[in-house]
């Protein structure tokens, strides 16, 4: 289907059927070397350029589209499949063309018509999208436009909810540990919009699935890369101190295998993980309900932990609320007495 009929069709439904047509050519087409492999991946750029010119208006902003037909072109993308189309051949289009897939993919999921949100309603419908998005983490080529997609479903708490209920996010623990550090800090900033972004439904998962999570968890914060290992250490303390995770924090604090990591943790070589190290160890010793087996080990490592703590960052002068709270703590660990069973 040459790009001339495709500016010649009349209906909107029909523009998008053409671009449809060139998707599956590449999509079954083995050989990239044959013509008309070629030509459609010139087709699928030009026909993506008034894709977006469609829904956006022209890129010179001269004009707005007419609502009735960005309204038909939604409707023949949805009923066409054509986002299943797109995140499909994300790896097989050229570099710019995946930039122009990201930008049409986050405009229909931003786009309202009314109360409802036309392109969520179609992927609550194929949570494949979602799942096809996530293993493009696997794929270098095309891993930081799946999380820039991502992200942008990762804002609407019924996308969330479906990965987060899927065996699907357990692959983050993989990915934010990736050796390209691109692709690990990408992977890690849809890992913690996941986790932090809608509180109350984040604060469900976290307790359902509280030793699943934390027993993978654990693993990030012994990793032996040091990215990994420091954003992991701060997301945590955030994910404590959010008041809609006190079940969570407070399980979480009562277990001396956890305590016994972020005392470890503390004597890391690096300032920085020190420091979030800190501000979990705190919340250990501030808990004013501490099991036996948790003060057991505060109270063996009492004089050790203050002789610590007394010289822990002593350069950080100008932070007061630090210095409260390491006052603070001393003075905690100083009180402590024995709990008789």
């Amino acid at each position: 289907m040459p790009f001339s009929t495709l500016l010649t069709s009349r209906s909107k439904t029909d523009y998008v059927k053409h671009l449809k047509e060139f998707f599956t050519i590449i999509e079954n087409e083995q050989d990239k070397e044959r013509k008309n492999y070629e030509e459609a991946i010139k087709s699928i750029h030009k026909a993506l350029l008034a894709l977006k010119d469609g829904l956006f208006g022209p890129r010179d902003g001269s004009s707005e589209p007419a609502i009735s037909d960005v309204s038909q072109l939604c409707s023949g993308i949805y009923s066409q499949e054509l986002i299943t189309l797109m995140i499909n051949n994300l790896s097989r289009v050229t570099f710019e063309d995946r930039k122009e897939i990201v930008a049409i993919f986050n405009n229909l999921l931003r786009r309202q018509v009314g109360t409802k949100y036309p392109a969520v309603d179609h992927i609550i419908q194929r949570p494949g999208i979602l799942f096809k998005l996530i293993e493009g983490y696997e794929n270098a080529d095309i891993a930081l436009n799946c999380g820039m997609m991502l992200r942008e479903c990762i804002r609407v708490q019924e996308l969330t909810e479906i990965i987060l209920k899927s065996g699907e996010f357990y692959k983050f623990f993989d990915f934010v540990q990736k050796s390209t550090f691109d692709i690990a800090s990408d992977a890690f900033a849809t890992f913690k919009d996941l986790l932090i972004k809608h509180k109350s439904l984040c604060a469900d998962f976290l307790e359902r699935n509280y030793d699943q999570f934390f027993t993978r968890y654990r693993d990030l914060l012994n990793s032996e890369n040091y990215v990994t290992r420091r954003q992991s250490l701060k997301l945590l303390g955030e994910l404590l101190l959010d008041r809609y995770n006190f079940s969570v924090m407070t399980k979480y604090i009562t277990n001396p295998d956890n305590l016994k990591q972020q005392m470890n943790l503390l004597k890391e070589k690096s300032k920085n993980i020190q420091f979030e190290a800190f501000h979990v160890f705190k919340i250990f010793v501030a808990n004013p309900t501490k099991p036996k087996a948790i003060s057991d080990i505060l109270l063996r490592n009492r004089d050790k932990l203050i002789e610590f703590l007394n010289t822990f960052h002593t350069d950080r002068t100008d932070d007061e609320q630090f210095n409260d709270e390491k006052a603070y703590l001393i003075k905690q660990i100083s009180e402590l007495k024995e709990i008789k069973v």
